[in-house]
């Protein structure tokens, strides 16, 4: 069983950046993919980025360049930091944790997830 719990959200206009966290519960977070997904009203939940256990990194191409996602497995903690936000990345914002042993990026391929934390960026 794995628990995850995301903060650093907030608001923050165009062009300014934010650094989400999300810190997992359990022994064997270092075995686990890692994902980042965002929800707005009317839309589906959509994929925005992913680590392997391993280190590697696979983004949304409406992220890529803006956004990092990285992994502490000393910290069990997975960050994704945004910049050069737009407007249009206001979401709700939930982290992920799937058994898979590549970078995956479907909802199907999580086995955890996390409350989500808001993001809201202003024009």
């Amino acid at each position: 069983q794995v628990q995850l719990v995301e903060s650093g959200g907030g608001s923050v206009q165009a062009g300014g950046s934010l650094r989400l966290s999300c810190a997992a519960s359990g022994r064997t977070f270092r075995n686990y993919a890692m994902g980042w997904f965002r929800h707005t009203p009317g839309k589906e939940r959509e994929f925005v980025a992913t680590t392997s256990w391993n280190g590697a990194t696979y983004y949304a191409d409406s992220v890529k360049g803006r956004f990092t996602i990285s992994r502490d497995n000393a910290k069990n903690t997975v960050y994704l930091q945004m910049n050069s936000l737009k407007p249009e990345d206001t979401a709700v914002y939930y982290c992920a944790a799937g058994r898979a042993m590549s970078v995956v990026t479907t909802i199907a391929a999580y086995d955890y997830w996390g409350q989500g934390t808001q993001v809201t960026v202003s024009s």
